[in-house]
């Protein structure tokens, strides 16, 4: 059965998701963080991490029954012994498409963009600007008052989103990238409590609503 309509979501990101985001990343950077990075991140109370999702088209089939269990005394031995050692259970994995994720640090009054990156196959749609818009009203609803990143200098198409929503350039960080040696360019906002600042994100975001309206549908 086919969905009539699709509806991007964006919610926090959960342990079940790890496995799609690693994904998006081997198709967005050359260096990826390790599943147990991002499980401790999941933890950060100084973090916030999101996914821009959407649902699957189609009804997933129902899983063929086995006549018997796999060895279920053995399955139970081993989940008692994982308790017991403390080691969390593998987390199940999410059904939804993860086409974006998103990951925001909050410092001491500065929050800090540390990953947007896009499904390859969904680039070109809007999401990366509308995760963008997302980081800058989550950092002004935790009082955040400026918001840092850096990107690529040869990234000059990231460049140009982040220059739109009043992000200029404050430093480098040079030979940054372990791969390439790329230089890191940093880039902060002017201060985002100002209305100055929100009546531009707000014209802005209307815009992207306009323009990428089935995002929002």
């Amino acid at each position: 059965m086919r969905s009539t309509a699709l509806r991007y979501v964006l919610r926090p990101m959960l342990p079940g998701d790890i496995p799609q985001v690693m994904e998006i990343e081997r198709q967005s950077f050359p260096t990826i963080w390790p599943q147990t990075a991002y499980r401790r991140e999941l933890r950060n109370r100084l973090a916030r991490y999101l996914v821009a999702t959407e649902p699957p088209q189609d009804e997933a089939p129902e899983p063929a029954q086995s006549p018997e269990p796999p060895e279920p005394s053995r399955q139970g031995f081993w989940t008692g012994v994982r308790r017991l050692l403390g080691a969390e259970p593998e987390p199940a994995p999410t059904r939804e498409l993860i086409v974006g994720s998103l990951g925001l640090w909050l410092m001491v009054g500065q929050g800090h963009i540390v990953t947007i990156a896009v499904r390859e196959s969904h680039r070109r749609r809007g999401i990366g600007e509308w995760m963008l818009i997302a980081a800058l009203n989550l950092a002004i609803q935790e009082e955040q008052e400026t918001v840092t990143l850096e990107y690529r200098r040869s990234n000059l198409a990231a460049r140009a989103l982040y220059a739109k929503y009043g992000f200029t350039e404050v430093g480098v960080r040079r030979r940054y990238y372990s791969d390439n040696h790329e230089d890191a360019v940093i880039m902060t906002t002017p201060p985002i409590l100002t209305p100055q600042y929100q009546d531009l994100l707000r014209d802005l975001s209307e815009a992207h609503r306009r323009r990428w309206s089935h995002l929002y549908d």
